[in-house]
C-alpha cells in the first residue's frame, strides 16, 4: 500500500523536490543569499515533509486499505467510513451500486423461485398421466410391444426425475431430513424401477450388503444411487452389476461395479462436469451429461464423496464414501 500511495502522490513529491532544488540553485548563483542557510532550510523542509507524508499516509489509506481487503460480498459494513470529500464520493457511489445489485439479486431470486415452482408444478402434473400410462402399459398383452413402451416410459420418467432434482438441488439444504437410511430397500426399489431396461439388455444384479444402513437423507441418497445404476446399465450389455457395502475405520462405503465399456482415462477427470458425455461415443445423443453432475452436487451437500475407478473395456466402479457418524453433525449445521 505504501508503494501505491507514493505513486499516487508522486506529482506532489516531485513538486516539493523541484522547489527545494530551485531554492538551492538560486542560492548557488546569487552570492547575496547565504547557501548554508538555504541548505539548513531545505534540510528542515525535508524532515517536515517526511513527517507530513507519514501522517497523511496513515490517515488517507485507512479507507482504501479496507476496500483492498473487502471481499466484494455486497456487505459494506467492513469498509472504513470515508473522511475526505473524494472518499465520500466513492463511498456514496459504492453504496448506491451495492443497493442496486441487492435489489436486482432479490428480483432475480424471486424470478428463479417462480420459475422453479412453475416447472416443479408442471413436472408433478405430467407425472399423473405418466402414472396412468404405466398402468395402461401393464394391461398390454403383446409382450414385445409392452417391453418397447415400458422402455420409452422409463426414459421419460428418468428425464423428468433428473429435471425435478436439477431444480431442487440449489435449495437442497432446506430439504434435508437426516435419518437412518435402509440401503437394501432403496436398492431394491431402484432396481425394480429399472427392471424393464435391465431385462431388455440382459443385465442382472448381485448384492452383498455387509452394512445395510447409513445415516443420511433417504430421498437424496436414492437419487444418487439411481444415477449410478442408470449409468452402469446404460454402458453395460448382458452382464451382472455388483453392488456391495462395507465398513473401514467406521466409515461406510458403497460400490457399484459394472463390466461395460469403461471410461477412457482422459475422460475420467471430466465425468462429473456439467454437460460432459463422452469422447469415446460422442454421437450418443441419448446422453445428457447431467446425471453424474447432479449426483456429485447432491453428494457434496451430504458430505458423501464419490470416487470412480475404470479401465476401457473392463468396466467401471463407482464408490460412495458416507461420512462417519461423529462427522455427521457438520451436515446438519451447513
Amino acid at each position: 500500500m505504501l508503494r501505491k500511495y507514493l505513486i499516487e502522490r508522486w506529482s506532489w513529491i516531485s513538486l516539493f523536490l523541484f522547489l527545494q532544488l530551485l531554492f538551492v540553485f538560486v542560492a548557488f548563483i546569487d552570492s547575496a543569499i547565504p547557501l548554508t542557510s538555504i541548505l539548513y532550510m531545505v534540510f528542515l523542509s525535508f524532515i517536515i515533509f517526511i513527517l507530513f507524508i507519514v501522517m497523511r499516509y496513515q490517515k488517507e489509506t485507512k479507507f482504501y486499505k479496507s476496500m483492498d481487503e473487502w471481499e466484494a460480498d455486497l456487505d459494506l459494513s467492513r469498509i472504513t467510513a470515508a473522511e475526505s470529500p473524494f472518499e465520500k464520493i466513492i463511498e456514496d457511489s459504492m453504496t448506491n451500486q451495492t443497493e442496486q445489485l441487492k435489489k436486482n439479486a432479490s428480483l432475480h431470486l424471486m424470478s428463479l423461485e417462480k420459475e422453479k415452482d412453475e416447472l416443479l408444478s408442471w413436472i408433478h402434473e405430467v407425472k399423473t398421466p405418466l402414472t396412468a400410462m404405466n398402468l395402461i402399459i401393464d394391461r398390454i398383452e403383446d409382450e414385445k410391444l409392452k417391453a418397447q413402451l415400458t422402455h420409452e416410459w422409463l426414459r421419460i420418467h428418468l428425464l423428468l426425475d433428473t429435471q425435478l432434482h436439477q431444480k431442487r438441488i440449489p435449495f437442497m439444504k432446506n430439504d434435508l431430513y437426516i435419518e437412518k437410511v435402509d440401503l437394501h430397500s432403496i436398492l431394491v426399489k431402484e432396481i425394480k424401477t429399472l427392471q424393464s431396461w435391465c431385462m431388455q439388455k440382459g443385465i442382472g444384479f448381485d448384492m452383498d450388503l455387509k452394512v445395510p444402513e447409513v445415516i443420511s437423507d433417504g430421498k437424496w441418497v436414492a437419487f444418487i444411487i439411481r444415477q449410478l445404476l442408470t449409468n452402469a446399465i446404460k454402458y453395460s450389455d448382458a452382464s451382472d452389476i455388483y453392488i456391495k457395502t462395507y465398513e473401514i475405520n467406521k466409515q461406510v462405503y458403497l460400490e457399484v461395479e459394472d463390466f461395460g465399456r469403461g471410461i477412457d482415462p482422459k475422460d475420467l477427470p471430466r465425468i462429473f462436469e456439467k454437460g460432459f458425455t463422452s469422447t469415446t461415443d460422442h454421437q450418443d445423443h441419448a446422453a445428457t451429461g447431467m446425471g453424474l453432475y447432479l449426483a456429485k452436487k447432491a453428494a457434496k451437500s451430504l458430505s458423501i464423496s464419490i470416487n470412480v475407478e475404470s479401465k476401457p473395456g473392463t468396466g467401471t466402479t463407482f464408490i460412495l464414501a458416507f461420512p462417519r457418524k461423529n462427522e455427521f453433525h457438520q451436515i446438519s449445521c451447513m
